[in-house]
């Protein structure tokens, strides 16, 4: 029999600025703060911005990297879902990180934003490599809390999208452990190329993206993206990045660096684009 436990659970839903609204366009305040690493205390310093060498990329001693595979799943909750059922559903997802080998790090929640997709819930799941997500998808542990857990309470099949990506080899990092990821909002960004874009114009795009990230790092707790595994949902690219708050995910979306990359780099090059973020709470919150 299935045990759950706590889970991560979002609380209030909160408004978010147009995606390509232009009526605000503040620009990123680089001498705001720098977040000590491995805390959650913010420090006031003389600048944040962070150097960089001529490939885009952080100066500094090198740091080993290690490859993962970032898995999202997608869901569509039925309107008189009741919060005890949406509990529960979120719990068994939660706590299938410690029934299956392979599986990092979970995180997940309702999403905040309206989307054309009509996504109501995101499941954000890292795997140590691409076979791993298959033995998940294929085990009867999985298909038995899709079965009793999500969908009766939910329209139709999840949706999942995997990407690979890379991050610090270290325990903190990879297993997303520690004060910084007990809180805070998740952002989901995929996007869809034009399949006139050339790989030119998409790798442009995507070092834009990886350098906004790096000189946003005083107010994100990590980001991860790369190409999907399988368009088969209609999306190349993927990106989760972990904010501290909504304010500081708000400043992300709002700021000038953004808006001018999208309308200068992605927007040209752009079938479709998705933008989803959930926030999340400290293990062991009930929902509200």
């Amino acid at each position: 029999m299935l045990a759950p436990a706590s889970a991560q659970v979002p609380h209030t839903i909160r408004p978010v600025a147009s995606f390509f609204g232009l009526h605000q366009r503040p620009v990123l305040n680089w001498d705001r703060y720098c977040r000590w690493p491995g805390t959650g205390n913010k420090m006031i310093l003389s600048t944040c911005r962070v150097l960089e060498s001529s490939n885009g990329a952080p100066s500094g001693g090198l740091v080993k990297k290690r490859k993962i595979v970032e898995h999202i799943i997608f869901l569509r909750a039925k309107p008189n879902i009741s919060d005890a059922e949406e509990k529960d559903m979120l719990d068994y997802l939660y706590t299938s990180q410690y029934q299956m080998r392979g599986i990092l790090a979970v995180s997940l929640g309702r999403i905040e934003d309206p989307n054309s997709e009509n996504f109501t819930h995101a499941v954000f799941m890292r795997f140590q490599q691409k076979e791993d997500i298959a033995k998940f998808q294929s085990s009867a542990y999985y298909s038995k809390i899709l079965d009793e857990r999500v969908k009766p309470v939910s329209y139709g099949s999840s949706v999942s999208v995997d990407f690979e990506s890379e991050v610090e080899d270290d325990i903190i990092p990879l297993f997303r452990r520690g004060e910084d990821f007990n809180y805070g909002v998740e952002f989901m960004l995929l996007i869809s190329f034009l399949e006139t874009a050339s790989q030119e114009a998409r790798d442009d795009a995507s070092s834009s993206l990886q350098r906004l990230i790096s000189q946003c790092s005083s107010f994100i707790v990590q980001a991860t993206s790369g190409c999907c595994l399988d368009s088969e949902n209609g999306y190349n690219h993927g990106a989760v990045i972990r904010f501290p708050s909504f304010d500081d995910l708000k400043l992300f979306r709002e700021s000038m660096e953004y808006k001018d990359m999208w309308a200068s780099k992605l927007h040209p090059i752009v079938e479709k684009s998705l933008e989803l973020h959930f926030t999340v709470d400290p293990v062991g919150n009930q929902l509200m």
